[in-house]
């Protein structure tokens, strides 16, 4: 029984993971960063992730606090918080989040103030998506340990 609750939680990620990777919210790279993972480092991706987290709300902020100026007009420091925005998500392999920043970054480029509103909401829209997806894997993955973990005395 206790190893089928593993296998179950591991088929939850391995589907989760492929809807994400099908969706495209998830590239390559996110695979790459879970084969550094090791027993050395069990907690590595997700150390990195919320890192990428943590990192990712400052620079909304930013960003939002930037288009929300009455007079607003420095797109050359909305152009490196996206392009921060981008790096980090690349690194982590959060393709439609980076997407979204190519086309923000496009829109301020050209000095698009709506345009750059209308990215920014979507910017937060896919980053939600991301994050929420991210902590059900995380949720499903700490699960699977524990239940891989729990050993039952034999009985006589």
């Amino acid at each position: 029984m206790l190893g089928l609750g593993v296998d179950r939680l591991r088929a939850d990620m391995n589907r989760l993971l492929a809807l994400l990777f099908h969706q495209g919210v998830l590239d390559e790279q996110f695979v790459q960063l879970q084969q550094l993972q090791d027993e050395s480092s069990p907690n590595f991706v997700c150390e990195v992730v919320n890192i990428y987290f943590h990192e990712s709300e400052k620079l909304l902020k930013n960003l939002r606090g930037l288009l929300m100026e009455r007079e607003f007009s420095d797109y050359k420091k909305m152009g490196i918080h996206l392009n921060q925005f981008m790096g980090s998500s690349s690194s982590i392999g959060a393709k439609r989040v980076r997407n979204v920043c190519v086309a923000f970054r496009a829109a301020s480029e050209q000095n698009n103030r709506a345009g750059c509103l209308r990215a920014l909401e979507l910017l937060e829209h896919e980053y939600c998506y991301l994050k929420n997806k991210l902590h059900e894997l995380f949720h499903i993955e700490q699960n699977r340990v524990l239940a891989a973990g729990v050993r039952y005395p034999m009985q006589n």
